[in-house]
């Protein structure tokens, strides 16, 4: 009987270490760093690294909103993107896809979203000059919801100023025609 509760307990062990790890499988920074560069790739950007200083600055603001998971820009020297979302253990790579699902919205031609849309967390995704990223998830208080942030150095969405350049052997060509 012993051994039947001792064997039944280390299978359910196994299994919350195995549910664990897929969690965490998702969050850690490869799998925000490629999810991110998937982006970047699509239109021509060079890729992002992480970078452990703007992961602190990330956690420490993701550790302030744990008890309220307000949607609230931290105002910091970073550029960043905040995720809010209840219901699931939402991932890091959910709230990467959910940022770059905005790319429908961006007219590059115009460097505008469309009317009524937001495209800001895509384009400071896809900002050429952000090089380095930091992001941190947290359970926020009484089961209100997950926060996630990524912090980007150097930041982006400047006014007036595209995220990336056009691919200029397509310029001179429709030029030519």
């Amino acid at each position: 009987m012993l051994g039947n509760k001792a064997i039944a307990f280390s299978f359910v062990f196994v299994m919350a270490l195995a549910m664990t790890n897929t969690c965490l499988a998702q969050n850690s920074p490869q799998d925000y760093v490629n999810a991110h560069n998937k982006a970047r790739s699509a239109v021509g950007v060079g890729g992002v690294s992480w970078d452990s200083t703007v992961q602190a600055y990330a956690q420490s603001y993701a550790n302030k909103r744990k008890g309220d998971c307000n949607l609230i820009h931290s105002g910091g020297q970073y550029g960043e993107n905040l995720f809010w979302g209840w219901g699931k253990d939402y991932s890091g790579i959910d709230a990467v896809d959910n940022w770059v699902s905005e790319k429908q919205y961006y007219n590059y031609n115009t460097n505008t979203c469309a009317s009524g849309k937001v495209c800001g967390h895509y384009t400071q995704i896809v900002w050429r000059s952000s090089t380095k990223i930091g992001c941190a998830k947290v359970v926020c208080d009484n089961n209100a919801g997950i926060f996630i942030i990524c912090s980007y150095n150097p930041p982006g969405n400047y006014p007036g100023m595209w995220p990336y350049e056009k691919d200029n052997s397509m310029i001179s060509e429709i030029s030519e025609i």
